[in-house]
């Protein structure tokens, strides 16, 4: 449970090698979407593809050329259709227009001047507005053109309003509707428009008691070929499954890897925008909390001359002639803090671990939420605070960023987090040996006292005690000193076990904690019986030789907070431009 991660792939048996290496690819999504996609179920290729024969390799040689050569001259087809249109989409008005100055593709924005004019939120557009005039900014989610009529969904966040024009030739012309209608989806714009309260709500725009009557638009940005679009990767899986195309084809979603692939894209969701919102929360309320008990911020090193965990999961590199490394937290800095006088210290910072595991719930960056404070008798202050630190972060997400929960929901649902209420006698804790008993109880032999927990443990553990205590928030306390890091306190009466603890979410751990050792002896004791040169950390060794206060503390990853809280299945979907062993970019 302490955090060494393990190798183990999750992804499924029966997957092709290409498909194979990709983590987490969603279900009913392919791994080449494209925009709108709609693959009839017929032509989907199967999973479980009979293996060749060696007679029939001349011939799928030959058939793979055949293909090759289809699919290359249909892509450059298509270029010189996409070529040609490109030239007929018109970008400037016709002059002899008299409305010729009310659209039309603009000089690129260069900061030339403050011209003064105001610009509405499209979240903002109410009854409230009606029939006054606005000037909205946003891209164009939707567009359709009929004849003398265009039609246009404009999104500026999440929000979305209808904006209409119908040629009457006093405030919309030919010209401006067939410009309008030829913008590209996700194209930012610029509208001038009445705003018009509906007898009928627009019920695919969120602000659906108003629609725009465009008097004006001007493109900023033209965007080119989508790999996808918004909509398609904002389909739940619930959509996926009942959803048909116009010829009854099955629509397909957007695999991970595509969305990474192309994460601006991708965050347009609702769902994301929701996701990075409450990702955001929790950094902030974190910061509340802390600073209201007394804690200040501070910023550590990422670039160290040795570990700082232990063990060979580091990135290394070469500082101007000598070794290096990427800090796998800021711990013993924490700690170097507390020694120079400051009583509660916290950090909001990156973390690298170079550990080569592909599973749902690791990356190797990540944003560290650590905070660590002197104590006066006994470990349990720290837990005080965790208790405190977390029931204030559950409940202001709950109160305060309610309908992102919904935003995330409606594309992933997932069952509301529970935590014991405040004012409760106690977050619910128990000690390592207590857990051990409760998985022997229900049937898991195999959990042992002065062995770590699996993955597969903590999540059996995790059901048994969300079935037992109605709660998904617990804490673990009084470790096997054999599996956690060196600077770790001892138990004092049986050094066997450790002063140590792990918090949970959903059965899954987010914190590994402990009181540290602050006698210089005993650290460089317990360095050196794990294989860490005690050369290497020598500054921090020697920062306890002057007087060293009694501490502890604790660090959490916030993407793994978020994706428990929110019930999602992968940690790169809470992180805004992920890294794992097979991804360095975008």
């Amino acid at each position: 449970m302490a955090d060494f991660w393990d190798d183990r792939s999750l992804t499924p048996l029966h997957v092709p090698a290409t498909a194979a290496s990709k983590p987490d690819q969603e279900a009913g999504s392919t791994a080449s979407s494209t925009a709108s996609a709609a693959v009839p179920a017929s032509q989907v290729p199967s999973v479980a593809t009979p293996p060749v024969s060696q007679e029939d390799l001349p011939v799928a040689k030959n058939a793979g050329k055949r293909t090759a050569a289809k699919e290359d001259k249909k892509a450059k087809k298509a270029e010189k259709l996409a070529s040609r249109q490109k030239a007929e989409v018109p970008t400037q008005s016709d002059p002899s227009d008299p409305l010729h100055e009310k659209y039309g593709d603009p000089p690129l924005i260069q900061s030339r001047a403050v011209t003064g004019r105001k610009w509405t939120n499209i979240l903002s557009l109410t009854p409230a507005l009606a029939d006054q005039e606005v000037l909205v900014r946003g891209n164009i989610n939707a567009v359709r053109g009929k004849g003398n009529s265009a039609f246009l969904v404009l999104r500026q966040g999440t929000a979305t309003a209808q904006a209409i024009l119908f040629k009457d030739d006093k405030t919309v012309s030919k010209g401006m509707v067939k410009y309008a209608s030829a913008l590209s989806q996700e194209s930012v714009v610029e509208v001038e428009a009445i705003v018009r309260k509906v007898d009928t709500k627009v019920e695919a725009c969120t602000q659906s008691e108003v629609e725009l009557k465009v008097t004006g638009i001007h493109c900023l940005s033209r965007a080119g070929p989508l790999p996808f679009t918004p909509a398609d990767a904002a389909r739940s899986q619930a959509e996926l499954d009942a959803s048909t195309g116009p010829d009854g084809e099955k629509l397909v979603g957007v695999a991970q890897d595509t969305r990474l692939d192309n994460r601006i894209l991708d965050l347009r969701t609702p769902a994301n925008q929701a996701i990075f919102r409450i990702q955001s929360a929790v950094g902030q309320l974190f910061r509340e909390l802390l600073l209201s008990e007394g804690f200040q911020e501070i910023h550590t090193p990422k670039l160290i001359g040795g570990a700082s965990e232990g063990g060979a999961s580091v990135f290394t590199l070469q500082y101007f002639g000598q070794p290096g490394c990427l800090a796998q937290s800021p711990q013993l800095y924490k700690q170097m803090a507390l020694m120079g006088g400051m009583d509660r210290v916290f950090e909001v910072g990156p973390v690298f671990r170079a550990e080569n595991s592909m599973t749902h719930r690791h990356m190797t960056e990540f944003m560290g939420l650590d905070f660590e404070m002197t104590i006066h008798e006994h470990y349990f202050e720290v837990l005080e605070v965790i208790e405190r630190l977390f029931t204030y972060l559950f409940d202001g997400l709950h109160k305060r960023w309610a309908s992102d929960q919904e935003a995330i929901g409606k594309q992933y649902p997932f069952e509301p987090f529970r935590w014991l209420p405040n004012g409760s006698s106690h977050v619910l804790r128990m000690n390592f040996d207590e857990a051990i008993k409760i998985l022997q109880d229900n049937g898991f032999p195999e959990a042992q006292p002065l062995e770590d927990l699996s993955t597969e443990l903590e999540r059996e553990l995790g059901k048994i005690i969300k079935k037992t205590h109605n709660t998904d928030f617990y804490i673990i306390q009084r470790f096997p000193m054999a599996v956690r890091p060196f600077y770790t306190m001892p138990d004092p009466e049986d050094p066997r076990w450790s002063n140590s603890f792990d918090v949970f979410m959903r059965g899954e751990e987010i914190i590994s904690g402990a009181q540290r050792v602050h006698d210089s002896d005993l650290l460089a004791e317990q360095a050196a019986k794990l294989g860490i040169p005690v050369a290497s950390i020598q500054s921090y060794i020697d920062s306890f030789k002057y007087g060293a206060h009694p501490h502890g503390g604790a660090g959490v990853g916030l993407e793994r907070v978020v994706m428990l809280f929110c019930g999602l299945n992968n940690i790169r979907k809470t992180s805004l431009f992920p890294r794992d062993p097979k991804r360095l970019t975008p």
